[in-house]
Parts: C-alpha cells; sequence; structure tokens
C-alpha cells in the first residue's frame, strides 16, 4: 500500500501533517543547533522536558501544554548556570538532565490513578497525534519561524563568533538564551512524533545533512526542512507496512541517510 493510499485515513492525515510541521521546526531551530555545537545542552533540555510531563500528569493537565513552560524554564536555567556560574557545562547538563527526569518520575508517582500513555512521550508515537497536538505544534512552529525570520543576523553571529557579535552589538547571552527558549519550544514540538528519547535525532541530523551541501544558515535552514520531511514521511510508510514504531523508524532512516552520504564524501 502506497503512502498516498494510507492518507485515506484520518490518523495517517495527521501523523503526515505532524511529520511536516515537525520538520519545519527541526530544520529551523536544528540548523542553528548544528552550527553553535550545542547537541549536548540541547539533550539536555530534551531530557528534562519529562519533567513537565510528568508536571501534567499531576496536575491533571494536557501533558503537553504543562511541558511548554517547564521546559522553557529548564532551558533558561541550564543557559544561565553555564554562563554566569564557575560550574563546568558539562556537569550543569548532567545535573539538570537527571533533576528533570527525576522530578517527572516523582510527578507521576504522586499522581492518582495509572498514566496509561507514558510509553508514548518517551519514544514518541506520531499516530496518536489529533488536532489538538497539530494546533499546537503550528502555533510553535509560527513562533520558531517568525523568532528566526525576525533576529536570523543576531543568531547567526553568536552560531560563528560570539566575540564579533559582541563588536557588532549584538547582546550575546541575551539572544544565547533566546535560542535555548527555541530550542526548548522544538522539543515540545518533537515530543509527541519522536519522543523524549529520540529527539535529538530529528533536531541534528537534517541540518547535519543540509550543512554538508550549503553554507548560508538560509539555505541550510530550507534543505533540512526538507530533508526532515521527506525522511519523516518515508519512515512513517515504513513503520505502517512493517507495523513497528514510527518514531524509530524515522529516526533509522536518518541514520541511514546520513551514514550513506558520509560514505559517498569518503569515496568521491
Amino acid at each position: 500500500m502506497g503512502l498516498l493510499e494510507l492518507l485515506q485515513y484520518q490518523f495517517m492525515r495527521n501523523a503526515a501533517v505532524a511529520a511536516i510541521l515537525v520538520s519545519i521546526a527541526c530544520g529551523a531551530v536544528g540548523s542553528y543547533v548544528v552550527t553553535k555545537r550545542i547537541v549536548s545542552i540541547s539533550g539536555g533540555i530534551s531530557h528534562a522536558a519529562f519533567g513537565g510531563v510528568g508536571l501534567g500528569y499531576f496536575l491533571g493537565v494536557n501533558p503537553i501544554t504543562s511541558a511548554i513552560p517547564f521546559t522553557v524554564a529548564a532551558a533558561l536555567t541550564m543557559g544561565a548556570v553555564t554562563r554566569r556560574t564557575r560550574i563546568s557545562e558539562d556537569t550543569a547538563i548532567g545535573v539538570l538532565w537527571s533533576a528533570g527526569m527525576a522530578l517527572g518520575i516523582l510527578f507521576i508517582n504522586l499522581s492518582p490513578g495509572y498514566a496509561p500513555d507514558l510509553f508514548s512521550y518517551l519514544f514518541g508515537n506520531i499516530l496518536m497525534v489529533d488536532n489538538g497536538d497539530l494546533w499546537t505544534m503550528l502555533v510553535l512552529d509560527l513562533i520558531i519561524i517568525s523568532s528566526a525570520l525576525l533576529f536570523n543576523r543576531e543568531f547567526v553571529a553568536i552560531c560563528f563568533d560570539e566575540e564579533y557579535a559582541e563588536v557588532l552589538g549584538v547582546p550575546v547571552d541575551a539572544f544565547y538564551l533566546y535560542l535555548l527558549v527555541l530550542v526548548a519550544i522544538s522539543v515540545v514540538v518533537l515530543i509527541k512524533a519522536a519522543g523524549i528519547i529520540l529527539v535529538m535525532a530529528l533536531l541534528t541530523i537534517p541540518a547535519a545533512l543540509a550543512k554538508d551541501f550549503s553554507s548560508d544558515m538560509a539555505d541550510i535552514m530550507v534543505k533540512a526542512s526538507a530533508i526532515g520531511i521527506i525522511t519523516a514521511l518515508a519512515g512513517l510508510w515504513i513503520s505502517y507496512i512493517f507495523n513497528v514504531s514510527s518514531g524509530a523508524v524515522i529516526v533509522l532512516v536518518l541514520t541511514a541517510l546520513f551514514g550513506a552520504v558520509q560514505f559517498i564524501k569518503r569515496r568521491f
């Protein structure tokens, strides 16, 4: 059965739209993350988001809704600690990463009843995305795109050379924290599609592939988004055919493509 035939089902249409929205967010923010080499701190933010999911269960609200302010707060804390204290970046990431996961587990333990879809937040299930999730993803995508359009010059400056950015008058610390906030928003967009554990693959691999073919930031973003959309739809189709986890297949398709490109670059 082809992908177009699968789109006759509502849940597959929702999954396809979610794949496109997720890929756009990854293409924009992932390009900054890969260029500035803050993949580790982005991984810390993604895992700290589990605390927000647990808080949602504890308060009896949508876990994605509670994850937004929690993940943004975690990102700002991580950025402030690494910039304004003598604690090393690796140590700060390790502490806040673990604290976020621990808080999530604690909140879920204290919540009444059973958390039936907790697994989907850890490993993702794009087939379970509903219309409410799509609207949330769309709003967060618009925030990310408008931020990139308005402040691309400042983000590019701090990604390549912070000292030169300061000479140009760019408030480096403020835009660094703003970039981490965009990473946090992207993580929340990705949770339903890939889950907290796999989110970093979607945030980094398309942008890393796009960087192999361009050095212009806007072009990298467009190429990364296109790569993300194509591989996500391919992974969605393969996962349906073989009845396996869609998030895992999407990540493996991206990984295989990344490996193939690196192999071809070495040979030719």
